[in-house]
């Protein structure tokens, strides 16, 4: 069974991959803080998984109970993080007992989130149940939820103790939602990997088939490259931004639509595509190399236009991203592919024309 160590000191932690792991009582013990366990959950998956948790965890003597969420971006804000604070007060929940994630990147953020604040920090497990989560958003202890005015812009960092990675559960994902986490296994190759991108090229058409193999692979490939960057760099101070290649514009799509019209893995794919354009009016990348891109994330089925929301409403929407510094857009960019640089040189004139020549009118 694939492994791989966060290694932060005294927060370590260890990210499992395999089948059947949320149903394996061998997992839990040693990573409880107390008795008293608060699943939490959304509407789609607790019909599909919280038995199984449950099961194991009462296997182990532990005292489960469910909080479940409605599904979706949507719902990711504070009147939904209050239904998990009121959960854990109304069970008398202390600073030891646990709490675990069971769901996608939104119920993974705000269990997190809620976790970091309930009682100044209380420990957390993640247990992803989609590709989007089980490759990103689980791994490296970023919690948070969004705001009008922009994604993810109010959060904590809090380390998960556990990260337990069940391959099963790809099988009832939808399509779409296997797409979208394809956006963000590319983003690795396309960062600094380039052995990876063309083992994503010559193997997409299996990986979207759902090779059982082949997608443990891919995850455990991903989670290498996460935990490599978020143990150089935890709180975002240098090379984990390299990580948000295509995110100042995909946020962007996802406040302007308005949370969960488009999915976050399909508005980091005409992201990246944008990133990709600057990077060749940079005189970095090739039309060749936008090509290139263009055609692996056409394989997985992600959309390569972006919305028309207009540049100047881009610009403004990505002025409220996180990665502003000084006023001024830090972007990801390419330097080639493979490799991945944090720039500030692009004029808001160079960023308008990317957008524009990679945005759709039609949709």
């Amino acid at each position: 069974m694939p492994t791989v160590d966060v290694a932060l000191g005294e927060r370590a932690y260890s990210i499992h991959i395999g089948r059947g792991l949320l149903a394996d009582p061998a997992y839990w013990p040693a990573r409880l803080s107390g008795r008293l366990v608060a699943v939490v959950s959304n509407e789609t998956v607790a019909p599909l998984y919280l038995h199984r948790v449950q099961k194991s965890l009462l296997a182990v003597g532990a005292k489960p109970f469910a909080v479940v969420l409605p599904d979706g971006e949507a719902h990711k804000n504070w009147q939904t993080l209050n239904r998990i604070f009121d959960a854990l007060l109304e069970r008398h929940c202390e600073r030891g007992s646990t709490l675990i994630a069971l769901g996608g990147g939104v119920i993974g953020d705000m269990g997190g989130f809620a976790a970091a604040c309930y009682q100044r920090g209380m420990a957390f497990i993640q247990t992803p149940t989609t590709l989007l989560a089980q490759v990103d958003s689980s791994v490296g202890g970023k919690t948070a939820i969004n705001h009008p005015l922009g994604k993810n812009m109010i959060g904590a960092f809090h380390q998960p103790s556990l990260v337990l990675v069940d391959i099963a559960t790809l099988s009832t994902l939808p399509q779409r939602e296997l797409s979208a986490g394809m956006a963000e296994v590319i983003k690795y190759g396309l960062i600094r990997d380039m052995d990876f991108l063309c083992w994503l090229e010559d193997n997409m058409q299996r990986l979207m088939a759902r090779d059982e193999t082949l997608l443990t692979e891919a995850v455990y490939r991903a989670c290498r490259h996460k935990a490599e960057i978020v143990v150089a760099d935890e709180r975002e101070q240098g090379a984990r931004a390299l990580l948000n290649l295509g995110h100042t514009f995909g946020h962007a799509i996802e406040t302007g639509l308005g949370y969960g019209v488009w999915l976050h893995g399909e508005a980091v794919a005409a992201g990246m595509l944008m990133a990709a354009r600057l990077s060749a009016q940079m005189g970095w990348l090739s039309a060749a190399d936008i090509s290139r891109v263009e055609r692996l994330l056409i394989a997985a089925a992600l959309p390569v236009r972006a919305p028309d929301l207009g540049a100047e409403r881009y610009l403004e929407l990505m002025r409220h991203d996180k990665k502003v510094h000084n006023g001024r857009l830090r972007l990801i960019l390419l330097s080639a592919l493979g490799n991945a640089v944090i720039s500030e040189a692009a004029s808001a004139a160079e960023i308008a024309e990317a957008i524009r020549e990679q945005t759709d009118a039609t949709r």
